[in-house]
């Protein structure tokens, strides 16, 4: 009998630790930050570069300081780009099953200042987010999270 209770116990032990180990590694794994080798706008124009080089398009950038200060906040800068290659998205949205992932498109890369004067960009591990899902999402997910860090490559250090 104490040696069930000493076994539940263990059970209960490694439960608690295994849960809190996961979600304060959790975003460590599924978010990537760097810090840039640049200024902020240099940051935002020299992605830009690296994105049309690769075959990439930017449907949008929203800024976000600017957005904030219509509501009467001020943060600093932070600019999100939304970027998208057609040929991966296509492996995505032209599957009914795969299509729930439309939720993570398109790539986001966000490029934002913090109190340490230096810019940062970050951006979705998707490999590893796509490792979790499986199948086609993997596969599209697994280029386009190689080819985001080639993007990426181009400004930080």
């Amino acid at each position: 009998m104490e040696r069930i209770i000493f076994l539940l116990i263990g059970l209960v032990i490694g439960a608690v630790v295994t849960v809190v180990f996961v979600r304060s590694q959790a975003s460590k794994m599924m978010l990537v930050e760097s810090v840039s080798r640049y200024g902020f706008e240099e940051t935002i124009d020299k992605l830009q570069l690296s994105i049309d080089d690769l075959g990439w398009k930017t449907p949008h950038v929203h800024d976000l300081q600017a957005t904030m200060k219509k509501f009467s906040y001020d943060v600093k800068k932070v600019k999100v780009m939304e970027v998208c290659k057609p040929d991966i998205a296509q492996m995505i949205l032209s599957k009914d099953d795969e299509r729930i992932a439309s939720t993570m498109m398109p790539c986001r890369i966000s490029v934002y200042e913090k109190s340490d004067g230096k810019v940062y960009v970050a951006r979705m591990n998707s490999i590893k987010m796509g490792g979790l899902l499986g199948g086609v999402i993997k596969e599209a997910m697994g280029v386009a999270g190689q080819e985001s860090e080639e993007i990426i490559s181009s400004v930080v250090q």
